[in-house]
């Protein structure tokens, strides 16, 4: 069954940081090029930072210098690393496959930053 399954949200204050955690299960891990996704309040969801299999790593230009994507194929997770954290990266965040090749949509876990 395949499952995905974010964590590490929270309450945070405009400057701070957050790990986020996403663990998969169901698929071939190592193989799979992951991203993580976001959706604000009444907007749609967007990609912020993808991670291939060989650690190609891509960051849209909002969160560029502030996130850091990564993973371990050993405990199947890919991570968020938020720095700087800022009131407009308040979202629900969710981690997946790339456009095209998505799975279904694990619960999200929600990051809200205050000012």
């Amino acid at each position: 069954q395949v499952q995905l399954v974010e964590s590490g949200g929270g309450l945070v204050q405009a400057g701070g940081s957050r790990r986020l955690s996403c663990a998969a299960s169901g698929i071939i891990f190592s193989r799979a090029a992951m991203g993580w996704y976001r959706q604000a309040p009444g907007k749609q969801r967007e990609l912020v930072a993808t991670i291939t299999s060989g650690s190609t790593i891509n960051y849209a230009d909002s969160v560029k210098d502030r996130f850091t994507i990564s993973r371990d194929n050993a405990k199947n997770t890919v991570y968020l690393q938020m720095n700087s954290l800022k009131p407009e990266d308040t979202a629900v965040y969710y981690c997946n496959k790339l456009p095209g090749l998505q799975l279904n949509w694990g619960p999200g876990t929600q990051v809200t930053v205050s000012s």
